[in-house]
């Protein structure tokens, strides 16, 4: 793998100063407190330092920041990608436990919170291509009488405003009252979700502001299964993960992938349980693996063939623009100006994980990281993009 030569691009991902992965109201003493989506914090530029164009090189030197990030007590284990023309390079450090002896590689599986929205967005991107169900949809059509949906000043919610984070919905409903704080959303039924829609009142206009929503891309999820007649794993198998035949992702773990799950830790790197997502699924359920991943960016980049190259295009593209965040949304994912070039990304966060996924569209390069930390992995984002990027 080439170095990042001589360019001084700082990637800003944590100093944009919003998370945007998936969060929850998790409970201590019955007590809401919030899961962190991100620090929010600036890390400090890294200069690109004089890297040998010898790949066994620049694989030891990205082991040695992950061994650094590990050390520092900000993961128990992590997995890094690189993806490129022609090439795929992998590292792992750490554990894939506490005190156990496993350690995590390309095919560790990974809880990825809300990377799970791209996937979302990339299937209604899909759908769009041939089903007659598009981001023009209103979700009440697809709903039925089953539910009310909000509307505000005569305008619907569409699926539209769903992927783009502008439906006027907030980031979670306010009937989430989990049994199992450890595994807030696995209760959240269909029925739940459809007594919030008809009991919500909007507080702004659909579709003038961005406001990040995970009930939103819950939502989204949701109304595509029933568009299909079937559930959300099933519309993700079928429209992407078979495709691709990325054979390691899923949100129902088999056996085989069960045994290769890292365990979760929290902040304190203490472990936690799993996180199951019922009706919102669509923002956050999915598991997956680093290779899986770099897949999944190589079909984005155009560096694999696949049906999905449209629709995959089609999420690139802007479709709305929050000044507050500095950025563009497109669908699913986020889309900042790094002096003058676009990077395409998303993270996310469960109880337990971290996650990152970005690229560079035009240098046709892309990164991901997993983390079986809750600490948020964009500050080694950064890193890793200034020093071994070469766009």
């Amino acid at each position: 793998m080439r170095g990042a030569g001589s360019t001084g691009k700082v990637f800003s991902v944590a100093a944009i100063g919003i998370a945007l992965a998936l969060w929850v109201v998790a409970c201590a003493n019955s007590s809401p407190v919030t899961v962190p989506e991100g620090s929010g914090e600036t890390t400090e530029a890294v200069e690109p330092s004089d890297l040998v164009d010898d790949e066994s090189t620049q694989e030891a030197q990205i082991r040695g920041l992950l061994e650094e990030f590990v050390e520092d007590g900000q993961s128990v284990g992590v997995v890094v990608g690189i993806v490129r023309e022609g090439e795929r390079v992998v590292v792992g450090a750490g554990r894939l436990a506490v005190g156990g002896s496993g350690l995590p590689d390309g095919d560790t599986v990974f809880e990825i919170g809300s990377i799970t929205k791209v996937f979302t967005s990339t299937a209604l991107a899909d759908l769009e291509m041939g089903s007659g169900v598009g981001l023009e949809t209103p979700v009440q059509s697809l709903l039925g009488d089953q539910v009310q949906m909000p509307t505000r000043n005569g305008t619907e919610i569409t699926l539209g405003h769903l992927a783009t984070h502008s439906s006027g919905l907030p980031r979670l409903p306010n009937n989430l009252a989990p049994v199992d704080w450890a595994n807030p959303y696995a209760d959240y039924t269909a029925e739940r979700l459809y007594e919030f829609l008809a009991d919500h009142e909007l507080t702004r206009d659909i579709g003038e502001t961005v406001g990040y929503s995970n009930l939103g891309y819950g939502l989204l999820g949701h109304a595509l299964a029933i568009s299909e007649g079937t559930d959300y794993e099933t519309v993700i198998v079928q429209r992407i993960l078979d495709p691709l035949e990325m054979a390691d992702t899923a949100v129902t773990l088999t056996p085989p992938l069960e045994a290769r799950l890292a365990t979760g830790h929290d902040e304190r790197l203490l472990p936690v349980a799993n996180w199951d997502l019922a009706a919102l699924a669509g923002a956050g359920a999915l598991r997956s693996t680093v290779n899986d991943l770099a897949t999944f960016l190589e079909a984005n980049l155009g560096l694999r063939q696949t049906p999905l190259h449209a629709a995959m295009q089609r999420t690139h593209v802007p479709q709305a623009s929050d000044p507050a965040m500095g950025m563009d949304l497109g669908l699913g994912w986020l889309i900042a100006d790094i002096d003058g070039r676009r990077f395409v990304w998303h993270n996310g966060a469960t109880g337990g994980y971290s996650s990152f996924i970005g690229f560079d569209p035009e240098a046709r390069e892309g990164i991901v990281i997993l983390s079986n930390s809750v600490i948020s992995v964009d500050g080694l984002a950064q890193r890793l993009v200034t020093l071994f990027f070469n766009g």
